[in-house]
């Protein structure tokens, strides 16, 4: 992992979102029967483009080794490895949801533990979270060993929880909780801060 780099996704660069929409595709039976059914046109750069401005934060595992390299270490490089940090509530909550893949050719380096590990430190240093919680189906105990090496506990399974390759598929639930601080300025919030 060595040539692997993780690092923020930039969601105004359609050359990302190609990049993006090329790893997808290139993983496109690998990832099948952990992901929904997809229609053709989310493999596309444009519709990879309209995803990167959905409000979600993302992290990019990338191969400088793998590609060019001509505005930096990784610009140009194939994204081998992605994780999204959705579904953020603020206030008193202060939680999101993380989904993450990994290319093919990637898996077993330890590159799903990093990227775990890199959205829960931006999601507590950067975002002043409480929690992250995770889902998994459950056969994919490879998921389940990244989230655990990363602090994360089950805390229940849910019947039919995502439609996933399909069908409504059951799924284990696991958090972590980031530290126990208040929220900062909690109690003093601003009406935009109290309604997120």
């Amino acid at each position: 992992m060595s040539t692997v780099t993780i690092r923020p996704a930039d969601p105004g660069s359609p050359a990302e979102a190609a990049a993006l929409a090329a790893a997808l595709l290139r993983n496109r039976a690998h990832m099948r029967p952990w992901e929904p059914r997809r229609a053709e046109e989310y493999y596309t750069p444009e519709e990879q483009a309209a995803r990167l401005v959905d409000g979600s934060w993302r992290w990019f595992a990338v191969d400088a080794a793998a590609g060019p390299a001509a505005d930096g270490p990784t610009a140009g490089a194939p994204i081998v490895g992605c994780i999204t940090l959705s579904g953020v509530v603020l206030g008193p909550f202060r939680s999101g949801s993380i989904g993450y893949w990994v290319d093919e050719a990637y898996t077993g380096r330890g590159l799903a533990t990093a990227l775990v590990r890199e959205a829960c430190r931006a999601a507590a240093e950067e975002l002043g979270l409480h929690r992250v919680e995770a889902s998994t189906l459950l056969h994919n105990h490879a998921s389940q060993r990244v989230l655990a090496r990363c602090g994360f506990e089950r805390i229940g399974t849910a019947p039919r929880y995502l439609h996933i390759d399909g069908d409504w598929r059951d799924h284990h639930l696991f958090q972590r909780i980031l530290h126990d601080d208040p929220p900062a300025g909690f109690g003093v919030a601003g009406p935009e801060e109290s309604t997120r």
